[in-house]
């Protein structure tokens, strides 16, 4: 069965909102709206009422081979399809989505639970990816130099890597597909897009967005999947599939990575985090909390970048956990599409008993609670902004992601038990420093084992700057001039003087 619904009936006006539902209109696969006969259908759970609000189709494997087959239709083409056009159609990309930010906003609250204005900044982020790729397509240079035996000339040229498939989670369901999406296109490869089935509305919205735009029909498909172990198995497997980017946990991380080691598939992985947030007793307080906020609170603390444990040097720390808790207790608790919700749903009620058996772990453990800790007793997947005190290296929130809005706060007396702290971790991700000396923030930075640092700011994301960890959170780069590479090969050619 094929659907031909147009754009139009997915995105609504923004005076009317959107339907979840319309975002429903089966598998893309070849610019085409398709829901096979005989395939069951994936629920869309909105987590602030538990409500039914859509439902997607469940790809089979033989969806996926389809899907493939299609983005290796499109390949040559979109291959040989002049930068300047790519360009402008991801600047088109760009454009649609901020002229539909307030749907798809609305869209994200709703299947993802996040408080509207988390939303709206998740949009502009996911949209300037496109805008950013737009600009890096044009910008793909190889090199010329001579060897340096003088015997011949050194041509590297790039090339793109060929069918990529993207796997995407569910706690940035807009942001995390553009960010693979958009330099995927620029480098001139086309993609099979994988989402969560949490929230898989605006992966399709995203789809929509790209065929109105004027991407070509095979170049970007989108399918959906209950069994996700089979369906990327079976597409890692097929020969014309060079490239899989997955954001997701580590675990998962390292059995994809042992499925596409079979393949020899290049690889691309963003996985799970552990940001210490450090904050010496010279840090102004007022930045140190905000940014603290942003960095624990930014998507309700479901955020593989959210601050997991809070180190305060012990000369800062009675004031800092005050104003903390003071904040916490403050944020209202609602429905993510309430304007003036603060802190939405978690995702599913299983993160939510997970946060319930880290809080009660930490207690037993020691750990003073200032603020929250009581599941409320409300329909929905909710649990309130939390705030412990001393919580000690042992506990389970010191060494797995929190992933909800619990602040975890621990002293240190010296800036090499800060580093320490810091560093006792798998995990090496994105870390915090708040200081007001120069020096002593660099050096820190320095000496900490992540790939991302914010000092004395609590937001590192940008598209122009490389997204990615060290050591068990992952490999590669995603944004900035990095992220466009990872879609490409390297050739060399060897010419005569």
């Amino acid at each position: 069965m094929t659907l031909a619904t147009p754009l139009a009936a997915a995105l609504l006006p923004a005076a009317s909102g959107i339907d979840p539902a319309s975002c429903a209109r089966g598998l893309y696969i070849g610019g085409e709206w398709l829901w096979p006969a005989g395939r069951a259908s994936i629920p869309v759970i909105d987590p602030a009422t538990e409500q039914l609000l859509a439902e997607v189709p469940d790809a089979s494997v033989e969806d996926a081979t389809a899907a493939v087959e299609a983005a290796a239709q499109a390949a040559a083409a979109w291959r040989s399809t002049p930068p300047r056009r790519r360009s402008e159609i991801l600047r088109r990309c760009f454009e649609l989505m901020m002229a539909r930010a307030d749907d798809l906003a609305q869209l994200i609250a709703l299947e993802n639970g996040k408080a509207l204005r988390d939303a709206r900044g998740e949009v502009a982020y996911a949209a300037d990816f496109f805008r950013w790729n737009a600009e890096e397509a044009v910008r793909i240079c190889g090199d010329f130099m001579p060897s340096p035996t003088g015997a011949n000339h050194i041509i590297v040229d790039y090339e793109p890597i060929g069918v990529c498939v993207l796997i995407t989670p569910w706690n940035f369901p807009a942001a995390m597909a553009t960010r693979k999406i958009a330099p995927a296109l620029a480098a001139g490869c086309t993609v099979v897009l994988k989402p969560a089935s949490e929230t898989p509305l605006t992966a399709y919205a995203l789809a929509a967005v790209c065929a109105e735009a004027g991407v070509p029909p095979g170049v970007v498909n989108v399918l959906t999947t209950s069994a996700p172990g089979p369906v990327t198995a079976a597409m890692l497997a097929d020969a014309r599939v060079r490239k899989l980017s997955f954001t997701g946990s580590t675990q998962v991380g390292r059995v994809l990575l042992a499925e596409a080691a079979k393949h020899v598939v290049s690889c691309s992985m963003e996985l799970g985090g552990n940001a210490p947030l450090i904050v010496f007793d010279d840090a102004d307080l007022e930045l140190a909390i905000e940014g603290a906020m942003l960095a624990k609170m930014r998507n309700g603390g479901e955020a593989c970048t959210a601050a997991n444990r809070l180190y305060v040097q012990s000369g800062l720390y009675e004031r800092f956990a005050a104003e903390i808790t003071a904040r916490m207790a403050a944020l209202k608790v609602g429905r993510g599409t309430d304007p003036g919700t603060e802190c939405g749903p978690m995702i599913t009620l299983a993160a939510v008993r997970k946060l319930e058996r880290l809080v009660d772990d930490a207690l037993s453990r020691g750990a003073r609670l200032l603020c929250g800790g009581a599941r409320p007793n409300l329909p929905g997947f909710f649990y309130p902004p939390t705030v412990l005190d001393g919580v000690p290296a042992d506990a389970a929130m010191a060494c797995e992601e929190i992933f909800g809005p619990v602040v975890a706060l621990s002293r240190f007396e010296t800036e090499d038990e800060a580093i320490a702290l810091a560093n006792a971790t798998e995990y090496g991700l994105a870390a915090y420093v708040f200081t007001r000396d120069l020096a002593r923030g660099l050096r820190v930075c320095r000496r900490i084992e992540t790939g991302m640092v914010g000092l004395n700011r609590g937001l590192v994301s940008d598209p122009a700057a490389p997204f990615g960890g060290t050591k068990q959170s992952g490999l590669g780069r995603e944004g900035g001039t990095q992220g466009v590479l990872e879609f490409l090969e390297a050739k060399y050619i060897a010419t005569p003087l």
